[in-house]
């Protein structure tokens, strides 16, 4: 399901800055109060497209339902649930009731990481490790560099490996799997220099031929390693079991 808002202009309460200068709390009251000025019929839009999103939560457990928002330089607040830019912020009013709807760390999610796993021949402690360093497991996550989704992939990355809506819970982990089965053929299966790379971009780790001097990316790699074992005593199931769950397909 692909659901895009409408713009509501709300001249009255421009202010200097600019979009990227918008706080989380004033997002909310900006996001409100422009809603106010709207046409009443597009504030009904709004409450409907609300209500019918989170009502789909309910009979779609894996379905990503944020709104996100963006006040633009001319004053006008930007409403969507598919979000193509990184000024968009999720609509933090919203959030605690979605959230409601989510475990964070779900094993909503497993089914699909086995899946995964099992198409792609790739460790499943691995990927819910890298999931749980990458976002907590919040299908909604944004970072400031515009990574999005449980695996937080990069657009360029998502588009590399066919996934159309960067948020929707499957395709992202379909996505992550499929990189980091690239990657652990790329670098033989080793799993440091795979997850520097996940990390850090493949291009980093053949440059200084390890795992870069970047101080987030070690404490990253480290951290990951630590989750990947701790899944591995204990999750009962894991993704395919081979000789070598690495090796090049």
């Amino acid at each position: 399901m692909t659901l895009v808002l409408i713009h509501c202009s709300h001249a009255n309460i421009k202010e200097s800055r600019t979009e990227h200068d918008l706080t989380r709390a004033e997002e909310i009251v900006y996001a409100v109060k422009g809603m106010a000025r709207c046409e009443g019929r597009r504030v009904a839009i709004f409450l409907s497209f609300v209500c019918g999103l989170v009502s789909g939560l309910l009979w779609v457990p894996s379905a990503v339902a944020d709104i996100y928002v963006y006040r633009d330089h001319k004053g006008t607040v930007h409403f969507t649930n598919v979000p193509t830019r990184p000024v968009y912020r999720p609509f933090l009013l919203l959030r605690p009731y979605v959230r409601g709807l989510r475990g964070k760390e779900s094993a909503a999610f497993d089914r699909l990481i086995v899946a995964a796993c099992q198409r792609h021949g790739v460790e499943f402690a691995l990927v819910k490790a890298v999931i749980k360093g990458e976002s907590a497991f919040d299908p909604t996550a944004l970072s400031p560099a515009g990574a999005r989704g449980l695996m937080q992939l990069m657009p360029d990355t998502a588009a590399l490996h066919g996934v159309a809506n960067i948020h929707a819970p499957q395709e992202n982990i379909e996505g992550g799997v499929r990189h980091l089965r690239m990657l652990l053929n790329r670098f033989r299966g080793d799993l440091t220099l795979t997850l520097a790379a996940y990390n850090a971009g493949a291009e980093a780790v053949t440059r200084y031929n390890g795992i870069p001097p970047y101080k987030e990316t070690q404490e990253y790699v480290q951290r990951v390693l630590r989750y990947r074992e701790s899944y591995q005593r204990n999750t009962a199931h894991a993704a395919p079991r081979t000789s070598s769950p690495y090796a090049a397909k």
